[in-house]
């Protein structure tokens, strides 16, 4: 700023020469001064007023945006949050095949306390231990009076416990939301759901995770928030299984037996519309894994995909089937089963060393007779037997959608020697699970293509490889039908529905030492209905069976998995939309003395 002198020399010098006053100069120019700096002094004020209300404006303006979102907003109460990855609460719910609902979330709470906030610690122990019988009091008294500043007391409360725990008005006794997962229908199909668990939680969520079956199988899809309303749609059907399951246990204690299976499947899908394993669970309350001890002692055990045996003479109609593509038998060529039969110094003998003599392919599959499957099998050779039964799936783990059936590989000799085949043709020396028979049933029931189980519901038809002829799987067919009307199993015949299947039963090996139980067994009963157009396999299998309504007790699987899977037959043929064909009945005309002429 260029100051201006109040006494202008040149303006002192014209005013001394026309006789004024100089000092009047410099009063109008200090005066001019003033004027200016007053004015610059009152814009500076006025910009910062302007300013200072623009600020006021603003701050105006944000809270009340922001107390007009929270007007519109549902009132709640205030949480604290910690700080980190927030939790994934939701899970698709998982249905039958009719869409019924087999697990879903429920809105709960869970219990925690902050000590630091009691009021009357004691008392709340006290009033805990009265709603809460399982808790022990010791143990709350030292938690609340200690130097814990939090801990979890309950992860799950029924709505009456939550207002019980309420009515004690203990200011440091907290609620945590809570989504859990619900099996509405309790034990019912208990092993292919599985259960799930709390994984990652907090005071305000916890985050649901799969532990076994198809929660942990599908895990990955069920936590998607995406598929929140998409639930996972599986291929078993709820009153079906209901029936089987009540069957089943019936038929297992009827029995005596120590633990059962069941498989039914759609021959041409793979899809398995009951499993049932005996003993069972409930998976609101899933009970804890054995830490020693035989598994299948434990009702968690899969008896249907964990439960690898030797399968018995369910095996048998593999072999002739094979050798009936190869064009070495058909169902009519005679087998001598009487002359003796030494394998690498073993004798192979029949059951309680009967001599069935020569018989027919289908005779030798009727009578069960293990001479008659063996000589097949030496025809057939150690690798194109095995050759075959890979086809079947039976060197692999079962492909069906739960976690448990990741360990179900069959246990195959070590040396596949002349005695593997043999032994292995009659169902001795392999050990696989029911699951791989029910699949290797499927493909002679559908005529002769590859099955794939699965527990998922398929909305088309996907034809597997064709693993053996139509010709084959149609004579077998014929000839399991014969098992059924002629055979071992007659107590497998269900009015109005033909039923076909073969029996097995097999030594139980000994858990340590090696060999076998002289007086334990595994029995199994692998069907299908009906005959003459199969739809459904049906493999019973029975552990430890025994069947003591007669003088002696009784093992074999045509006097106990028999019985039992006749009865799911019968139950479940009308469920499944099977109409009963009617027995035709004949009677004596010439008895009564009526005469039929021909139109």
């Amino acid at each position: 700023m260029t100051r201006v002198p109040l006494r202008p020399l040149a303006r002192i010098l014209d005013a001394r020469a026309k006789g004024e006053n100089p000092d009047a100069i410099e009063r109008e120019n200090l005066l001019h001064r003033h004027d200016e700096i007053r004015d610059r002094s009152r814009l500076r004020s006025e910009g910062r007023l302007l300013v200072l209300a623009g600020l006021f404006l603003c701050a105006f303006l944000v809270v009340g945006g922001r107390m007009a979102a929270l007007s519109a907003t549902d009132p709640r109460e205030p949480r604290a949050y910690a700080p980190g990855a927030s939790i994934a609460t939701a899970r698709a719910d998982i249905v039958d095949r009719q869409g019924r609902i087999l697990a879903t979330n429920l809105v709960t709470h869970a219990l925690y306390a902050q000590p630091p906030q009691m009021v009357d610690p004691l008392r709340a122990a006290d009033e805990l231990v009265k709603i809460f019988p399982d808790l022990k009091r010791e143990r709350l008294v030292k938690d609340f009076t200690g130097k814990r500043k939090f801990l979890w007391i309950k992860k799950k409360l029924s709505p009456e416990q939550k207002q019980a725990v309420f009515d004690i008005g203990e200011p440091g006794l907290l609620f945590g939301p809570r989504e859990m997962r619900l099996y509405p229908n309790g034990k019912l199909a208990a092993h292919v759901l599985g259960g799930a668990s709390f994984g990652r939680e907090g005071v305000s969520a916890a985050e649901v995770i799969g532990v076994a079956g198809v929660e942990k199988q599908f895990d990955e899809y069920l936590r998607d928030p995406a598929n929140g309303d998409k639930p996972l749609e599986l291929s078993l059907d709820l009153t079906i299984q209901a029936a089987v399951e009540r069957v089943l246990y019936g038929g297992m204690k009827l029995m005596n037996a120590k633990g059962a299976a069941s498989i039914l499947m759609d021959v041409h899908t793979g899809e398995v519309i009951s499993v049932v394993s005996l003993p069972d669970f409930d998976p609101n309350k899933r009970p804890r894994v054995l830490t020693k001890g035989d598994q299948s002692d434990s009702p968690l055990f899969n008896r249907a995909v964990q439960g690898v045996y030797e399968l018995g003479s369910t095996f048998k109609i593999f072999t002739a089937i094979q050798a009936m593509d190869l064009g070495l038998v058909n169902e009519n060529t005679i087998i001598d089963t009487g002359v003796p039969m030494k394998i690498g110094g073993y004798r192979i003998g029949e059951f309680r060393g009967k001599n069935y003599g020569k018989l027919s392919v289908a005779d030798i599959i009727v009578k069960s007779s293990n001479r008659g499957t063996g000589r097949m099998a030496l025809e057939i050779g150690p690798e194109r037997q095995q050759e075959f039964l890979r086809t079947l799936g039976l060197f692999d783990r079962t492909p069906f959608e739960i976690v448990e059936a990741r360990g179900s590989t069959p246990l195959l000799p070590k040396r596949w020697g002349t005695l593997s085949t043999v032994t292995i043709s009659y169902g001795h020396g392999l050990s696989s699970t029911p699951m791989h028979l029910a699949a290797g049933y499927a493909a002679i029931a559908n005529g002769g293509f590859g099955v794939k189980p699965t527990v998922l519901k398929q909305h088309r038809l996907a034809r597997g490889p064709r693993v053996m002829s139509a010709a084959s799987a149609a004579a077998a067919r014929d000839m399991l039908r014969k098992v059924v009307t002629e055979g071992t199993a007659s107590f497998g015949e269900v009015a109005g529905y033909k039923v076909a299947g073969k029996t097995g039963t097999a030594d139980k090996p000994k858990e340590q030492g090696g060999g076998y139980y002289k007086d334990k067994v595994i029995n199994t009963f692998a069907s299908m209905f009906p005959a003459d157009k199969p739809k459904y396999v049906l493999v019973v299998t029975l552990d430890e069976p025994v069947e003591t309504s007669g003088p002696k007790p009784r093992r074999t699987a045509g006097w106990t998995a028999v019985p039992v899977a006749a009865e799911i037959v019968r139950r479940v043929a009308p469920l499944l939309g099977l109409k009963p064909e009617p027995e035709p009945i004949v009677e004596s005309f010439a008895a009564s003395g009526v005469t039929l002429a021909a139109n």
